[in-house]
């Protein structure tokens, strides 16, 4: 394994451990306050607490698992359906985010999904206050084509996750928060397809092409 391909899988994992950090802490003091509280409908509150956080905790490794890692299991096709319920599933909890779908395949290459995934996240992380993520999937001259719009009354890009979605961006500036961007580029180029993507004051859209075989 590479310098380059060991910097990348740690930057990921911490990357992991920080979306995670929330949900796993959040059980932890609900356990803590579970063992000092004696009032009933302060118990039944707290295992509320504790069954959201361990929803969360579990729709977020379940995302990861496919986003990031091999995700053995899945043959070289996976359905449609896997990606959306996990996308689905992460912004369960946020009412100030609307996700639609247009979906033109039954099934999509297990690096399609990477990308539609990672692309995914990118959009809802730039819904700071809610909006709409439109989600576009289809198949077309032997390519997969995978299209995700974020729009809101704000947008938060940071343009160093842009220039690792296109390539500019260093290996030697890489960090947590741009390595799934950069994983993407390189996921894209070994495909022979490419990432695009465009930014407005309402908007980010992001688009992939991605050969099949």
């Amino acid at each position: 394994m590479t310098d380059t391909a060991v910097d990348l899988a740690s930057l990921l994992c911490s990357r992991l451990c920080h979306d995670l950090l929330s949900p796993v802490g959040a059980m932890t003091n609900g356990l803590e306050l579970l063992a000092e509280e004696k009032d009933p409908e302060m118990r039944k509150r707290c295992m509320e607490l504790l069954e959201q956080s361990a929803r969360t905790s579990a729709d977020k490794l379940k995302f990861f698992r496919l986003a990031f890692g091999a995700a053995g299991g899945f043959g070289y096709s996976v359905a449609v359906a896997e990606p959306k319920a996990l996308i689905d599933a992460l912004v369960a909890g946020n009412d100030r985010i609307t996700v639609q779908w247009a979906l033109g395949v039954d099934a999509l290459p297990k690096t399609a999904v990477k990308v539609l995934l990672n692309l995914a996240h990118i959009g809802i992380d730039a819904l700071i206050r809610g909006g709409t993520l439109d989600i576009g999937v289809e198949s077309r001259g032997g390519a997969s084509e995978i299209v995700v719009r974020a729009s809101g009354p704000r947008i938060a890009f940071d343009g160093d996750i842009g220039r690792a979605l296109d390539g500019s961006l260093p290996i030697a500036d890489l960090s947590s928060r741009t390595a799934p961007a950069w994983m993407l580029h390189q996921l894209a180029e070994q495909q022979g397809g490419g990432l695009q993507f465009a930014l407005s004051d309402e908007a980010l859209v992001m688009g992939a092409v991605l050969p099949e075989g």
